[in-house]
């Protein structure tokens, strides 16, 4: 049996408003877990995935002083985050941090691409899934003067 017509619509209105009403909540918290989580695993030498992918692309700082410095950064990110207060600094500290992520794919190409322009490595869509965190943070950075998303 179909749906008419009319109760599709109540049921896409009522889905829309529901995302539009809770979408920039969880996307915020979604998006502070994601920091915090990472961050955290930083504290603990040989539990992030990402450590050595740091050691090698910032090889000229001395890693057990950086890396702990990144886990801080990244577990204020994602405090501020979750919290949402503090926006525009949690927002400011997020997009500080964003270019030195990209850093891996000047310095270390080779472990970045299988097949340049397209094929990637794991390390590769790690880093460049993080163009979606860029994306989150500025549809969050729309709201700090009270920006909100409407269903219609």
């Amino acid at each position: 049996m179909f749906l008419q017509h009319q109760e599709f619509e109540r049921i896409d209105i009522t889905i829309t408003d529901w995302m539009a009403k809770n979408g920039l909540l969880i996307m915020r918290v979604g998006l502070g877990i994601i920091f915090l989580w990472f961050g955290a695993l930083k504290f603990f030498p040989g539990l992030s995935p990402a450590e050595e992918l740091v050691r090698n692309t910032v090889y000229f700082v001395n890693p057990d002083f950086f890396i702990p410095i990144l886990a801080t950064w990244e577990v204020l990110i994602g405090f501020g985050l979750i919290a949402g207060k503090f926006m525009r600094f949690t927002l400011l500290l997020l997009f500080l941090q964003m270019p030195g992520t990209a850093l891996p794919i000047v310095v270390l190409p080779d472990v970045i691409w299988t097949n340049f322009p397209f094929g990637l490595t794991l390390e590769g869509q790690y880093i460049i899934k993080n163009l979606v965190l860029v994306s989150a943070g500025l549809v969050l950075g729309a709201t700090v003067r009270g920006g909100r998303l409407v269903s219609s």
